[in-house]
């Protein structure tokens, strides 16, 4: 049975596994990548598909400005295990992320993909023709639904990275535990207000 669930810190390493099985390195060399790295998804929209408590498919939600202005969001990596593909996890994983983004009010999603496949989502690109990416890509698969009518009319301009930037790790504390030869994953103290 596959359930689908919102995405925790106990996820990482599996839906990373994951997205490397499915695109292998060069997914981060992906113009939408750019508008990822170095921030947090948005929100609560990130989840996992799991079969008998193995993570089998990842998708995520990111904070973007479709031009000036305008809020949405970025849809992506949508990732299957490979051995779970033609068993309609993608599409339930993409379903979930609609309506999780529409319930809390976001207004449209863009991402960049395959519009044969998407379109059965409500993807098209008839309102990204006045929008760029900052990087490379194939113009005919930046995609984008409303889920407001009329969330996209008259969008224009670059598309950029509006959400929370991710905590990076503190150098100081970097050195101190190469030194000690700690290798534990960092994270920034919290700092007092």
């Amino acid at each position: 049975m596959i359930v689908i669930r919102p995405e925790t810190k106990r996820d990482i390493v599996a839906r990373e596994a994951l997205l490397d099985e499915a695109f292998g390195a060069a997914r981060f060399a992906k113009t939408a990548q750019r508008l990822r790295e170095d921030r947090l998804p948005a929100g609560w929209l990130s989840f996992v598909a799991c079969r008998d408590g193995e993570v089998v498919g990842t998708v995520r939600l990111w904070n973007i400005s479709a031009g000036p202005g305008r809020p949405a969001l970025l849809l992506g990596p949508l990732a299957v295990a490979r051995h779970c593909r033609g068993a309609g996890i993608g599409a339930a994983l993409m379903r979930r992320a609609l309506a999780a983004a529409a319930a809390e009010g976001h207004a449209a999603v863009l991402l960049v993909g395959d519009a044969p496949y998407y379109a059965r989502f409500g993807f098209s690109a008839e309102k990204t023709g006045d929008l760029w990416l900052p990087g490379p890509y194939e113009r005919d698969r930046l995609l984008a639904c409303e889920l407001s009518r009329g969330a996209l009319d008259g969008a224009r301009g670059l598309v950029s990275a509006t959400g929370r930037p991710a905590a990076k790790p503190d150098p100081a504390l970097l050195v101190t535990r190469l030194a000690d030869n700690d290798i534990r994953p960092l994270s920034r103290p919290a700092r007092a207000s």
